[in-house]
């Protein structure tokens, strides 16, 4: 089904793949020996990057990208940011589109004055204003501006259109502040896989199983992080292009940096049937190209898979799964307990074990990932099959735009779906996020969505409440459906590769769509609305630090929504002090309330005051191993610190790193990022990207010295010794990657709204 290369691999000829162990056999066929720099430069990576690229080299690459996209969880945020850093338009497209704080059901009018805000910034500035309902971020990127060669940046870690020819990016938000005040993304260049496709799925095989596939494999080893995958090979010309993006969009879910894909003519079929033909250009790899990995996927071999709680790369089939339902779902049950981390919770899956069978309580098909044309329209026809659902399941069916709601309500597929007992909904990402159809209490939903993080769905641990969310294709959820909610694998029910004419009536967007690009008028005003508050002063970094450890975190992997929960806290995104009111609480509901006493701690500093009595003891150990420091309460700056082994898995959400900010932290210690955007995040809210290779031999509520802090990061230095202060003083030994120019400027001014700040004054 998959191989994954130990080594780098040649495609030659964009057919044939061959690994660099056997480098000599293809020299020989060459007449001569290869240039190994040169081939590299035949990727699709290579040409795009390189059109993009503002610096003279191409291993430090410094980009600007030909639009951004941003939902209404974060561009408040960007927005606030690009404001109080000089920004008087936006000088590329920029998508504002609303389809997370969608349901007004929290906190009052906050959701919607939101939204009044992003259209009068859409106004002020040049924007394109996308209103609730109307389209999910990335669906209506695919439909009105990704094309072939181009590069898009968006505030959503699930912002893909590789399959599209564009290479995009998902970051934290301020990345996108950088180019909007005209600085670049900058990256050293990354690592190529090639992602070779063979084959032609199976009847009944979708998107998400391919993906699901893939993400199965490569995920856990890290083979393709912070790497691009491009996808090749024969095989693609089996897949239709709104399949491909099906594809395409769950790439983030291998830790991967982007994506691009080779284009043909049913890519700029797609195109053309959105009305953008002229968007096309033929994308195809030189006739030799060297990559740094290759993963060979046969489709033909793909079955119907399943990724089970907690995480998208926990991936069975649904035979295997359904074989041996007792020792899978135990063993997830077994690694769930240690997630929880709570006793009074006894989470159970082999409860819904009945005749040998999973009964399944609930699925959803919606998204970015689930809710396009093909995936619906194919579930319908499955789901015909079947006179009603069952009572005791429910279907909900999110469209991902309301071009394509509208071309299914034509061809009857939206009457057919509820006819059946299915909730069509409109397009909305809350599913993906916890911000809709949170499952009852012990209730397991099977969804076409991104994915399956533990409480992703909405539930709360801190309540006693605990559901589970496992990742399926829209097929497979519909074979589900007519099995009266028994899981059961399409390839069961499905005995022909369908393929369905498509016709795109962008009437919707020209009378809803705000288009105000290159149109920006002064005179506008923002409208905020009461919960919408400004970023709170960020201090400069000291010439030393004190880091006081609130919150330290064992497991695996710590995601972005356990740094900060999706759903509900949605509504106080606008807020940074009241959205950082929920910073780790389904994790660890004691870290806010310490970070906010360490936060009094250095007020209490700045403001010129005397030693607080409460850490008197720990300026007497630090006058024992750096007495220079002495009890000089100006040059020590103090602040939190969490430590996680790997944090920052899943969501570009720059608030799991704004929101520690905040309320006063300092630092992030690891022993690595799970992802370069979450440690951008860190680096551009001023904290310190610190990793360890040691064993954290320090505890919650012990403080940690670090003397000179100022001054490596300044002379550019990337490693440092510290003293954790505890019952006895041990050293500490810390590190970080190497930090751009940027970067180092970034931390030393204390933000990136500093720095921008401080730039814009002296400018």
């Amino acid at each position: 089904m998959l191989d994954i290369f130990k080594k780098g691999a040649f495609l030659v000829g964009n057919n044939e793949l061959i690994s660099e162990e056997n480098i000599a056999e293809l020299e020989a066929r060459n007449n001569g020996p290869l240039d190994k720099e040169q081939a590299k430069k035949g990727t699709i990576t290579y040409g795009i990057l390189k059109e993009h690229n503002q610096s003279d080299s191409m291993q430090s690459l410094k980009i600007k990208f030909d639009s951004m996209t941003s939902h209404d969880l974060t561009y408040i945020g960007i927005i606030q940011t690009a404001k109080a850093s000089g920004m008087t338009k936006f000088p590329i497209p920029y998508v504002l589109t609303n389809c997370h704080n969608s349901l007004c059901a929290v906190g009052g009018t906050i959701n919607e004055d939101d939204h009044v805000f992003g259209l009068s910034a859409a106004k002020k500035y040049g924007g394109i204003f996308v209103p609730p309902h109307v389209a999910v971020i990335h669906q209506f990127m695919r439909e009105m501006l990704a094309g072939c060669g181009k590069m898009i940046i968006g505030s959503d870690s699930h912002t893909r259109y590789g399959a599209l020819g564009t290479m995009a990016i998902g970051e934290g938000g301020g990345e996108l502040v950088k180019q909007i005040i005209g600085d670049t993304y900058d990256i050293e260049y990354p690592e190529v896989i090639a992602i070779y496709l063979d084959g032609k799925p199976q009847p009944g095989i979708g998107p998400q199983d391919i993906a699901l596939a893939i993400i199965g494999q490569v995920f856990k080893s890290g083979y393709v992080k912070n790497k691009v995958m491009e996808f090749v090979g024969p095989g693609i010309a089996n897949l239709s292009t709104d399949f491909r993006n099906g594809i395409d969009v769950m790439t983030t879910e291998t830790a991967c940096l982007t994506s691009i894909w080779q284009t043909d003519e049913d890519t700029k079929e797609f195109l053309n049937i959105h009305g953008r033909v002229e968007d096309y250009k033929e994308l195809q790899p030189e006739a030799v190209a060297y990559y740094d990995g290759a993963v060979y996927v046969d489709l033909s071999k793909i079955e119907s898979m399943i990724a089970l709680p907690f995480h998208p790369s926990n991936v069975y089939s649904i035979k295997e799964l359904n074989s041996n339902l007792n020792d899978i779902l135990h063993k997830v049950e077994v690694d769930a307990k240690k997630l929880i981390n709570n006793p009074n919770i006894d989470f159970k899956l082999t409860d819904k074990i009945h005749n040998n069978q999973l009964k399944v309580q609930q699925g959803i098909i919606a998204g970015c990932a689930g809710g396009n044309f093909n995936n619906v329209y194919e579930a319908s026809e499955i789901i015909s099959k079947a006179t009603a659902i069952d009572k005791d399941y429910s279907l909900s069916v999110y469209p991902s735009s309301v071009p394509v709601y509208m071309e299914l309500a034509k061809k009857g597929v939206v009457s057919n779906l509820m006819a059946a007992g299915a909730i069509v909904k409109t397009a909305f990402c809350g599913p993906c996020f916890g911000a809709g159809d949170t499952p009852a209490n012990n209730g397991f939903s099977i969804r076409h969505t991104t994915r399956n993080f533990i409480n992703r769905d909405g539930s709360k641990p801190g309540n006693g409440q605990m559901t589970s969310v496992a990742l399926m294709d829209a097929r497979s959820i519909a074979a589900t459906t007519i099995n009266n909610g028994i899981l059961t694998p399409a390839t069961d029910v499905v005995d022909e590769y369908p393929v369905y004419d498509y016709h795109f009536d962008d009437s919707a967007y020209r009378n809803r769509v705000y288009q105000g690009f290159d149109e920006g008028k002064d005179e506008e005003e923002l409208v905020y609305g009461p919960n919408i508050k400004d970023w709170p002063e960020m201090s400069s970094l000291g010439e030393h630090v004190l880091l006081k450890v609130c919150s330290k975190i064992l497991d695996e992997v710590t995601t972005t929504d356990e740094l900060i929960p999706s759903g509900e806290t949605a509504s106080y995104r606008s807020n940074p002090l009241g959205l950082a009111e929920f910073t780790l609480s389904r994790r660890d509901p004691e870290y806010v309330g310490k970070a906010k006493a360490v936060a009094v701690l250095e007020k209490s500093r700045v403001e010129g005051n005397s030693v607080p009595s409460e850490i008197s003891h720990v300026y007497d150990k630090i006058t024992e191993v750096y007495p220079a420091a002495g009890k000089d309460l100006t040059s020590i700056e103090i602040g939190s610190v969490i430590y996680c082994t790997k944090p920052g898995d899943g969501s570009a959400r720059e608030q799991a790193a704004s929101c520690q900010r905040v309320i006063g932290g300092l630092a992030n210690i690891c022993k690595e990022y799970a992802t370069k955007r979450y440690r951008s995040n860190v680096i551009n809210w001023g904290m310190i990207p610190f990793q360890t290779k040691e064993e954290p031999e320090f505890e919650v509520d012990d403080y940690i010295f670090i003397p000179g802090m100022k001054a490596a990061i300044a002379e550019g230095k990337q490693e440092i010794t510290g003293y954790i202060l505890g019952d006895t003083v041990r050293e500490i030994h810390l590190y970080w990657e190497a930090l751009t120019d940027n970067e180092k400027e970034i931390v030393l001014s204390g933000s990136l709204i500093n720095y921008n700040r401080n730039k814009f004054v002296n400018a």
